[in-house]
């Protein structure tokens, strides 16, 4: 069993583009900009949202957070998307999710520009990406692809179940498995008998925010198990969706919950910030 050590992957992605980001400034005498819409006072998206700014401003990166209240309006959202897409000091535009039930998450998300959609979550890029065409995909899914290709794990020709259909994870990760020529399959909630579909699986890719999950007999010897999930257990540890402690040694790769899919996400942030403002090459 070998770790997926998506920590020092993430420290060295980082490390090269803050590089990029200093030659990028040199070029075009600015510096890549990310802005981030935070509504209310969710405390698990202010965290995120706080690392995110630490790793803008360890890159290099301009970066500025719209802090918004719960009751605020669609349209004052949406008027502030519309400023930042007319800004040519922001690259990227990221919506903290989830928004209140009373925002129309969809009509929001489209509103910001594709070119400035750092997490690939517009219909523009979520087609591009479903065809295999350039452009912005969503973090968390990248960050597995950049994890699995560190340590040299092709998926071509392997068996891919992925458990969880989000917009955010399972489906942008299936689209990318199925262009890297992996034959993929889509478990859910709906799902009848997991377990039969996750024992057929070279690689388990689990993203579904449910503690253990997948068990130890659900993984079959040698499987590649990629947690994807990050739970606050009830004394208070950070965990994923895998039974971590038994299926580990069946596996021949698993990522650790913490430290495994979770700094990758930020690292593609950073990553995918800084290819909209060489996209932008330096104007908008």
């Amino acid at each position: 069993m070998q770790l997926l050590d998506g920590k020092s992957l993430a420290k060295k992605i980082e490390e090269s583009v803050t590089l990029q980001a200093k030659e990028f400034k040199n070029r075009t005498h600015r510096v890549p900009g990310l802005a981030v819409i935070l509504v209310g006072h969710d405390a698990a998206s202010q965290a995120y949202v706080g690392m995110k700014k630490k790793a803008c401003d360890r890159a290099g990166f301009y970066s500025v957070t719209h802090e918004m209240p719960d009751d605020i309006s669609q349209e004052a959202i949406v008027k502030t998307i519309e400023m930042m897409n007319d800004n040519p000091n922001i690259d990227g535009i990221l919506i903290q999710l989830p928004l209140p039930s009373h925002i129309d998450t969809t009509k929001i998300l489209e509103v910001v520009s594709p070119s400035k959609d750092v997490d690939g979550f517009h219909p523009y890029n979520v087609g591009r990406l479903a065809t295999g065409l350039d452009g912005y995909v969503p973090c968390t899914p990248l960050g597995v692809m950049e994890l699995l290709s560190e340590y040299n794990i092709d998926p071509k020709g392997k068996n891919c179940c992925i458990v969880g259909a989000s917009n955010i994870v399972g489906k942008p990760m299936a689209a990318l498995l199925l262009n890297a020529n992996a034959t993929v399959e889509i478990c859910h909630i709906f799902t009848d008998d997991l377990k039969k579909h996750t024992l057929a699986a070279d690689i388990v890719l689990v993203g579904a925010g449910v503690i253990n999950l997948i068990k130890e007999d659900m993984v079959r010897e040698g499987a590649i198990v990629i947690d994807i999930g990050i739970n606050r257990a009830s004394d208070g540890r950070l965990v994923g969706d895998v039974d971590y402690d038994a299926v580990a040694p069946k596996t021949s790769y698993i990522t650790p919950v913490p430290g495994g899919v979770g700094p990758m996400t930020i690292a593609m942030l950073l990553s995918n910030t800084l290819k909209a403002a060489q996209n932008h090459g330096g104007e908008i």
